[in-house]
């Protein structure tokens, strides 16, 4: 009968023991994921959808990027990468580097890419960007000298 009991005791230390440390192994991922989410809306793979042509800072055209090539662009924490099929063309067109990016701003530095971005890259290496950024979408747009909007790339998240 001691025994029985003494098993009982030890069985039901052991089940309460067991059920407290998982839920505090659980929180902090969650936790993390939530924060990590929330300082890089960036960060993930985005699809050109199409592009806007501006004139006085209004846009006067758009067209969609379906019939021309297939863009995808990714995101990691600090780095960025594209790359472009041209359906009409088999050249390779790519380009791989660093970007930040704050409250409207996306600043885009490449260190290589395909044999045409690579003479692109030797002339100008960093690209700055006007940033329209939602959950699922976003617009890099191209900003003159004086400040005017000359065209966008417009995204939509596929991961």
């Amino acid at each position: 009968m001691k025994s029985n009991l003494v098993l009982l005791i030890m069985a039901l230390v052991f089940v309460i023991s067991c059920k407290d440390q998982p839920e505090t192994e659980v929180k902090p991922i969650e936790a993390e994921t939530a924060t990590e989410n929330k300082l890089n809306k960036l960060k993930g793979t985005w699809e050109l959808v199409g592009f806007y042509n501006y004139k006085d800072n209004v846009v006067v055209d758009s067209f969609s990027n379906n019939t021309i090539s297939k863009q995808v662009k990714m995101f990691t924490d600090s780095k960025v990468m594209w790359c472009k099929l041209l359906k009409t063309d088999s050249i390779e067109f790519f380009g791989y580097g660093s970007y930040n990016y704050d409250e409207g701003t996306l600043t885009e530095v490449l260190d290589f890419g395909s044999a045409f971005m690579n003479e692109v890259i030797k002339e100008q290496q960093e690209f700055k960007f006007e940033l329209d950024l939602s959950e699922n979408r976003f617009e890099q747009i191209e900003i003159d000298e004086e400040g005017n909007k000359i065209y966008s790339e417009n995204y939509k998240r596929v991961e």
